[in-house]
């Protein structure tokens, strides 16, 4: 599974507004989201769709992030992590 590309992001980029105005993440690049100093989320893409490796314990999870109703999801997952 490889890191999302930019075409990739484009198809997220709705989310990705979303999870910039997320209060404790910064997005240290296009896709990669770091909580404080230390990476907390970003994207991979499968011929089985968009995935998001998201830091909610102390090591990575793996969502599928391709649908609307996944990235509620995925969106709702990452606002409780930080909270």
């Amino acid at each position: 599974m490889r890191h999302a590309r930019e075409a990739a992001l484009d198809e997220l980029e709705p989310l990705l507004t979303r999870l910039r105005d997320v209060p404790g993440l910064t997005e240290r690049r296009r896709g990669v989201f770091y909580k404080k100093s230390k990476a907390f989320l970003h994207f991979h893409e499968d011929p089985t769709g968009l995935y998001a490796d998201v830091r909610l314990t102390a090591d990575f999870e793996r969502f599928r992030a391709q649908t609307p109703a996944e990235q509620e999801s995925l969106l709702a997952k990452v606002v409780a992590a930080i909270d």
